[in-house]
């Protein structure tokens, strides 16, 4: 059982939890993240520690968040959306002051807990201010003409002369891995301003905004630290190195902070977290894998959780079904990404509104039909 959450009725446990009850067969529960919402809890669930801790919320506010702590490998999953994510803003949408200062604290604790890897889960942000805030939790100084710091939030930075790293950690030995299907550079059309921002309530005029405080971000970063990025010359940026590298976008341009910084490696998130959690050697021992998300569309197939559970599943030799809130992909869809059935939530209730306020048995309903189609299809009573 490896499924993502049903976004606004269940978690993933819970998922895994109720299909398991309508199946009556022995079941492995492993429930599943690709980084966004949810990845804290789905790596409790499969046997992590919870730590959690008090932080600034994306508005400024105080916040109680959570990482996951694995202490035999001292390992730390941090999820951005856990103290940066549009779940923490309390009267709506701030997208040119919104920080992601409460993800670095998370992360300054896992830290100073002893953490030797931390894996950031990047998704659900609330925030375009380039990762600006996470460093300086982490003890960056983000400092004007003048020399005053300043103010958190994406449009502030446009007044960035100078990043002072003297009171930054030292992060020897300690490894920084991005979970995030965001290919998405810093800056231009599909950089984290023009196509998230948007998302985070931004207007036009917001987006130029952001877009100008990303570029001085980047530019300053390039300038003063010795990074291949962004560089301006004659009003152009051009954005390369690490600015114009794919996951730079990611969360608002966390990414860029992360590689920037934290000398992050990027890598897919559902991909890194199955590895994290042990699901090749479970799925060895497996003869079938359920997975599945509350909507299997067109935005499954750009590397979601089920899709990259199918793809560790083929690799393991394991046939894989789906159980969904609704599905819009075809058949042939679904087997090309190698998943050989799909199970909907609609197909037994076409209302979507009970659905998502009887997700929970209604899935073991569909539970009860995939194990009836097993024993047909593998001819046992």
């Amino acid at each position: 059982m490896a499924p993502d959450k049903f976004k606004g009725s269940l978690t993933a446990a819970e998922v895994a939890a109720r299909v398991t009850a309508g199946l009556g067969v022995p079941t492995v529960e492993l429930p599943v993240a690709d980084g966004g919402d949810g990845t804290v809890d789905a790596a409790v669930a499969c046997g992590f520690d919870r730590v959690t801790i008090e932080v600034t919320g994306p508005t400024g506010e105080r916040v109680t968040a959570s990482y996951a702590w694995h202490p035999g490998d001292a390992t730390a999953v941090v999820e951005l959306a856990e103290a940066s994510g549009l779940r923490r803003l309390p009267d709506g949408p701030e997208p040119l002051t919104a920080t992601s200062h409460g993800t670095g604290e998370l992360v300054a604790h896992a830290v100073r807990h002893g953490a030797r890897r931390v894996v950031l889960g990047l998704g659900g942000s609330a925030c375009t201010d380039g990762g600006a805030g996470m460093a300086q939790a982490l003890g960056a100084r983000l400092l004007d003409a003048e020399g005053r710091e300043l103010p958190r939030g994406g449009a502030a930075l446009r007044a960035l002369d100078r990043i002072d790293l003297s009171g930054f950690p030292d992060l020897t030995g300690v490894s920084f891995v991005v979970a995030s299907d965001v290919d998405n550079p810093l800056l231009g059309p599909h950089g984290a301003a023009a196509v998230y921002g948007p998302q985070k309530g931004a207007t036009p005029d917001d987006v130029k905004v952001l877009e100008s405080g990303l570029t001085r971000l980047a530019a300053v970063a390039t300038r003063t630290h010795g990074l291949m990025g962004a560089v301006e010359h004659d009003d152009i940026v051009r954005a390369m190195g690490v600015a114009g590298a794919p996951g730079a976008g990611a969360a608002g341009g966390v990414g860029f902070a992360a590689l920037a910084f934290l000398h992050a490696e990027i890598r897919p998130g559902i991909d890194h977290l199955l590895g994290l959690l042990g699901f090749g050697a479970h799925a060895a021992d497996a003869r079938l894998v359920i997975t599945g998300e509350g909507s299997l569309d067109e935005q499954s197939l750009r590397g979601k959780a089920p899709i990259g559970v199918a793809q560790a599943a083929a690799r393991a030799g394991v046939p894989v079904v789906a159980v969904c809130g609704r599905r819009t992909l075809s058949d042939a869809e679904l087997k090309a990404a190698g998943i050989e059935a799909a199970y909907a939530l609609t197909d037994l209730e076409p209302d979507p509104a009970r659905c998502m306020a009887e997700a929970g048995p209604l899935l073991e309903r569909l539970a009860a039909r995939i194990a009836a189609d097993r024993r047909l299809a593998e001819g046992t009573p």
